[in-house]
Formats: C-alpha cells, structure tokens, sequence
C-alpha cells in the first residue's frame, strides 16, 4: 500500500483493518467520490474569488492578505490533518478554501502574461484524471509493487531537487538552473514531473480502494478527497509551469 502522496502515507488505513461498524458507517468509493467533489467546488469557488480580487486589484500587494492568509490556512489544516484525521469533515473544507484562494491569484498571474492557459491547464489536469481514472477502472493500469516503488523514488526525488532549489534561492542563490527558464531542458525536466505528479493519482486510486477494503470508517473519505486534492493540486501547478515555458518560447 505504497504511495508517494504525503496526505495518504503508508500507514493511513492500517488501523482500520477489520475495522468493525456498521456498514452505513463504513468508507466507500462513491462516498470518496462525492466529497471529492465537494472539495473540488469550494476550491474553485474561493480560487474565483480570488482570481476577481486580483483582476480588480491594481498590483500583487493588494491581494497579498488573501494569499497568505490561504497558504496559512491549507498549510495548517493540512499539518493537522496530519495528526487528526477524524476532524477530516472539517479541516479538508478548509484545506481546500485556502487552497483555493492561493490557486486562484497564481492562475490569474500567469493568465496575465499567457491567455488562455488557464483554462488549458485546466483541461489537461482533469482529462488527465479521468483518463488515468479509467485506465485503473479497467485494468490497463495496474499499480504493482514494482509500478509504486519507482512512483514513489521519483517522486522523492522530485521533493529533494525543489527542496534545494528552494534554499538556494533563500540564500540568493541562482538556484537549480535547469528548473527554470524555457529551454528544451527545462521544458523536457518538467514535463518528466507532470508525468511523475499524474502517476501519483494512480497509487492514490489503489490506495483509496484499499481504505474501503479495510472498512475504514466514513470520515476517511473526507481524508482520501482531501489527498486526492493535494496530487491534483501538485498536477495542475505544474502543467501550469510547462505551459507557461512552451507559450514563452513562441
């Protein structure tokens, strides 16, 4: 039950092996789908709010708060959600309000210098989904130990190479040169992590249908969409990335 997705570790379902209630009160698909969805509603409706404060705003500083405070708000619940993952009901609605609010002035950002990539990377990250989402359903994908043990190297991999790129640039450094810029290189690097970030839903499908397996009980599928919402997040963010470097070369 591996999975590289840091909202759903190894262990998240483990202590709910022969998990014994009611079966009314038990995990299923189509409950982990529902409020799936229900998170993907409330980050797109604060991530519009914010997109509109931004369009009217007259610079960056004056949706500063709304920014900040978002990555506030996801980066707290999401550390305890960590911990607490029967407040799951609570704290991934507010996971993906916060979310949201960040998402939304970064995508009105980059839809200010490239028109329309927004909405292509939209696109892309949900037919992405759904097409991975389909494969799995009919079995073209299977996630073997071997599939996951090199999602999951990749992945760490991907973690180390932007954990450094990010201190170096605290330090003033120039930072990990290939990560920027609009190179092949650069485009060629991230779309290997676009690749890398889609094949994570893959585990986190696997890994939901193994919650339900074990009987875990409902408030889990708050808890699965809410890790869900963080590989979608992480795919979208970067198909933003290489769109915006394939758009600056033309």
């Amino acid at each position: 039950m591996r999975t590289a997705n840091p909202a759903l570790n190894s262990s998240t379902f483990d202590t709910f092996d022969g998990y014994a209630v009611e079966r009314s009160h038990v995990m299923t698909l189509q409950g982990t789908a529902n409020k799936t969805a229900m998170l993907l509603i409330l980050m797109a409706a604060s991530a519009g709010f914010s997109w509109v404060q931004l369009r009217q705003a007259d610079g960056l500083q004056a949706v500063l708060p709304y920014f900040l405070g978002g990555l506030a708000a996801s980066l707290i619940a999401g550390i305890a959600l960590w911990f607490k993952r029967d407040w799951a009901a609570v704290l991934a609605p507010v996971y993906a309000v916060g979310e949201g609010l960040v998402l939304g002035i970064i995508s009105a950002a980059y839809e200010t210098q490239f028109h329309g990539i927004v909405f292509q990377a939209i696109c892309l990250t949900f037919g992405t989904l759904f097409s991975l989402l389909t494969a799995y359903r009919t079995g073209l994908i299977k996630p073997t130990e071997n599939f996951k043990l090199g999602v999951f190297a990749a992945t760490g991999a991907v973690a180390i190479l932007y954990l450094v790129n990010m201190v170096m640039m605290l330090f003033k450094m120039p930072g990990v040169s290939f990560l920027h810029g609009s190179g092949m290189l650069a485009i060629g690097i991230n779309a290997v992590i676009v690749v890398i970030a889609a094949l994570n839903l893959v585990l986190d499908f696997d890994f939901i249908e193994q919650g339900v397996a074990h009987g875990a009980p409902k408030y889990m599928e708050w808890y699965a969409g809410y890790g869900l919402l963080v590989a979608l997040v992480w795919l979208y963010v970067e198909i933003l990335r290489l769109l915006s470097k394939i758009n600056s070369r033309d």
